[in-house]
């Protein structure tokens, strides 16, 4: 019971050490940020901690009652550990496309409210009621804030609270076209749309061509683990050595070497992430 315990203790040691040095050792950009606000949820920072050790302290529990061997089940547990700010930033990545989705038809949404008459503030105000269902949200409040804080400072809430590069660029120029005015601000609109168009082809491009490798790397790190896994579930010679010294020695280079590859992988395959060049710093 006591080595039960302190291996339990050690997965969620690690378990934290991982998620510390993937946020810490690197400057966080906005894309991966593993803020339960970002992606929408109402969840507090000790609720998802303690969802970490919860889904941690189950996994190597359930592992250890299958297999009996407190050091098999660390390596799963410390991976499973890392699943709720992964889910997180699923969310918020999920959140951002669905914006950035919208962008097109958005704009050209706006662009017809111009060309009917309607003034460009009235014409974005409009997007809370009729536009794409992502800009609906995104767009709440807008014309409250642009009549007490201005057009351009409402726009800049907006972009802020966005935080995404692909937004950054569109909020610019509706803001660019505000302060121009005139006959401009249906060629600007126009113009903002089809750019905007053009790049989400290009992103999702890239996304599909990036997607076989990133489900290559899964495959290869857990595949091992689960025979490890089937091997060790029952009494024998393999449960027997690798509750041996020699077996937890296995065990352990293969973590190390395990988690090392999964998370040069994850580096590697990585799409970088675009800089916000109009975003506060």
């Amino acid at each position: 019971m006591i080595e039960l315990l302190a291996a339990a203790s050690t997965a969620l040691a690690l378990g934290g050490i991982v998620y510390l040095r993937a946020t810490k050792t690197r400057r966080p950009s906005d894309d991966d940020k593993p803020k339960a606000a970002m992606a929408g949820l109402e969840v507090t920072r000790t609720q998802f901690w303690f969802t970490i050790a919860g889904v941690a302290s189950v996994t190597f529990l359930a592992v250890y009652a299958v297999t009996g061997l407190p050091i098999v089940s660390l390596v799963p547990a410390v991976v499973v550990g890392t699943f709720p700010r992964a889910y997180f930033v699923r969310r918020r990545a999920q959140r951002v496309a669905r914006v950035q989705e919208s962008w097109p038809d958005g704009l050209r949404d706006i662009l017809t409210s111009v060309r009917s008459g309607s003034s460009l503030p009235v014409a974005i105000e409009s997007v809370a009621t009729f536009g794409p269902a992502p800009l609906r949200e995104v767009f709440q409040g807008f014309d409250v804030y642009s009549r007490s804080m201005g057009v351009v400072p409402a726009l800049e809430m907006i972009k802020e609270d966005l935080a995404d590069a692909a937004s950054d660029r569109v909020i610019e120029v509706l803001i660019l076209a505000y302060q121009r005015g005139g006959t401009a601000v249906p060629e600007i609109l126009s113009d903002l749309a089809d750019s905007t168009t053009r790049d989400l082809w290009a992103m999702e491009q890239i996304a599909t061509e990036a997607l076989e490798q990133k489900i290559n790397s899964r495959i290869v790190f857990v595949l091992p683990w689960l025979v490890l896994v089937a091997i060790t579930a029952r009494p024998g010679p393999f449960r027997d050595f690798y509750g041996s010294a020699g077996g937890l020695l296995v065990v352990g280079v293969g973590g190390v070497l395990s988690l090392v590859g999964i998370a040069v992988a994850t580096r590697l395959g990585r799409q970088p992430a675009e800089p916000r060049v109009f975003g506060d710093h």
